[in-house]
């Protein structure tokens, strides 16, 4: 690039470095002057301009933040159009940025003409929001500079940017005698907050006695809803590895992979596994909204990716953290800075637990276990676990049992009398006590121990207002339930007799039934004899 103070009757194609201010004209820097342009300076009497010329072997500053943008870009990280010298990238939906500095490094040091700067590793960053800037040192780069980038990055460009995954998240959280309801509400907010942010769903909040077994049994109620991220916060923190909580975890068919970390505060954070799902020991002070170590480790779970203990151990730089002043003002900013979305249809789901369930003998098959949980509670576990707007239970034979196994549970109960003139009584009961906006209802029976929250998610994300299907659950060519039908279909329900349910109404409205494809039987499973009850246990 030739710089320098150029007479102005020789300066077209010279780029300004600096604006000009001249009566009724202003040229701003960067603009290259034309034919026109060096007429009116003459006639202005401006003599000399300052600026630069390209050379043969350049490329002029906002072609070549782009050249470079291209190659930094992706599938979830997009560039803008280049403007004086510079190019942003942004994320295409929210997630985490990874950086690999040590490359940004060498990027960098290519040469002075062309810079990136990027947000931190490891940064939450919300959909549109810049990760990245492009800047030319004005006003052009050469050839040689953008072939040492290319060469630099290859095929793996060094920022990653990781998507947020819809996870099933569980909150168990252990109560000893004097922990204050307060505390414990805190905690739940505090957890919901991060969990929402973060783009998955709090589905299941369980409240137990801070004792091993009583822990282990909110462990497998959470296991066996679905959920694929457990979240425990003890009455008392975990000390050891063999603390209550850990040694719950371990019971429950875990394994403790890390304890603590260089994080402050945070740092009596504890991390496990049971199966394929992560399962994290909180810190006290996950209690509070204001950030601290489970904010290093969550989103890079919620983001698909594994937290070793080397990841862990390599977050003490950065990891002194001063408290947030303002939570609920931060959490404000965030939530306007959140675009509007269209409401999501409510959907609600029916659980029928009213039966008399005479088959099984003397037995209540509700109450009846499945891996130490209630039959009725796991069916309701598992629909807390979903994202359906309400849970509405009809109970019948022995209500107050029923009720009983379900005291904690976020739900409507609603009775009903005439339980034993069939599933249709209970079915007509459950729709008349469903809010007036419910959009559809996932008629749910209380007797299938398999089904998950995420089955009945299945059925909800297949669910579009637009053009309202039944829904029916199929497995290889196979029908089964729950069965989600929409508002349209409510009137004639109603008008149902006997013991079996909704079924002819499918046959009546064939053209309307849309098949979702499950891949798995727990749609076929359900418990009527003692023996079924055997099976299930051994599977289970």
């Amino acid at each position: 690039m030739i710089f320098g103070e150029v007479p102005s009757a020789e300066a077209a194609g010279v780029r300004l470095a600096h604006t000009l201010k001249l009566p009724q004209l202003t040229l701003k820097k960067g603009r290259v002057l034309s034919a026109t342009d060096v007429a009116t300076l003459v006639a202005l009497g401006v003599s000399h301009v300052s600026g630069a010329r390209l050379e043969a072997d350049e490329v002029d500053e906002d072609r070549a933040a782009g050249m470079a943008a291209a190659l930094l870009a992706g599938e979830q990280i997009a560039a803008k159009p280049p403007y004086t010298g510079r190019c942003n990238l942004y994320a295409r939906v929210p997630g985490l940025l990874q950086v690999d500095g040590e490359r940004i490094d060498r990027l960098n040091r290519i040469s002075e003409s062309l810079t990136v700067a990027t947000l931190a590793p490891w940064t939450v960053v919300t959909k549109d929001q810049r990760i990245a800037t492009i800047k030319v040192i004005p006003f052009a780069v050469a050839d040689a500079v953008l072939a040492g980038w290319r060469a630099e990055i290859g095929a793996t460009p060094p920022l990653t940017f990781k998507p947020f995954q819809s996870h099933r998240v569980a909150l168990i959280l252990s109560v000893a005698p004097g922990t204050g309801e307060r505390q414990i509400d805190m905690a739940s907010s505090a957890s919901r907050t991060r969990i929402e942010r973060l783009g998955s769903k709090l589905a299941l909040e369980l409240r137990c006695a801070h004792e091993t077994g009583a822990l282990g049994q909110s462990i497998a109620q959470a296991l066996a809803a679905g959920c694929d991220l457990l979240l425990i916060l003890g009455a008392t923190i975990s000390k050891d590895r063999r603390d209550v909580v850990p040694t719950a975890i371990v019971a429950a068919g875990g394994l403790i992979e890390h304890f603590g970390m260089p994080v402050e505060p945070g740092n009596m954070l504890l991390t496990a596994r049971i199966g394929q799902v992560p399962v994290l020991n909180l810190p006290g002070c996950a209690r509070s909204k204001a950030l601290n170590g489970i904010d290093f480790v969550l989103p890079r779970l919620l983001a698909g990716l594994p937290v070793s203990g080397d990841d862990i151990m390599a977050m003490g730089v950065g990891g002194l953290l001063h408290a947030v002043e303002d939570d609920e003002a931060a959490e404000d900013d965030a939530q306007a800075a959140s675009p509007p979305s269209a409401p999501a249809p409510r959907i609600a789901v029916l659980v029928l637990a009213a039966g008399r369930s005479t088959r099984m003998g003397p037995q209540n098959k509700l109450l009846c276990e499945v891996d130490g949980v209630p039959l009725v509670r796991r069916a309701v576990n598992a629909a807390c676990a979903s994202r359906a707007t309400q849970i509405m239970v009809v109970t019948g034979h022995e209500a107050p049992r029923i009720e009983a196994a379900l005291v904690d549970r976020p739900v409507s109960v609603v009775h009903n009398p005439d339980y034993a003139l069939g599933l249709s009584a209970s079915l007509r009961c459950g729709l008349r006590a469903l809010p007036a906006d419910t959009d559809a209802a996932i008629i749910m029976l209380a007797d299938m121990p398999r089904l998950t929250g995420e089955a009945i998610d299945r059925l909800i994300r297949a669910f579009d207002p637009a053009t309202p299907s039944i829904l029916v659950p199929e497995h290889e060519g196979r029908r089964g339930n729950p069965v989600l039908w929409p508002r349209a279909y409510f009137a004639e329900m109603a008008t149902i007799a006997g013991d079996t349910g909704a079924r002819g109404l499918l046959e009546q409205h064939a053209e309307a039934v849309r098949s979702v494809p499950f891949p798995d039987t727990g749609i076929f499973d359900d418990i009527d004899t003692p023996e079924q009850l055997q099976h299930a246990r051994q599977q289970d």
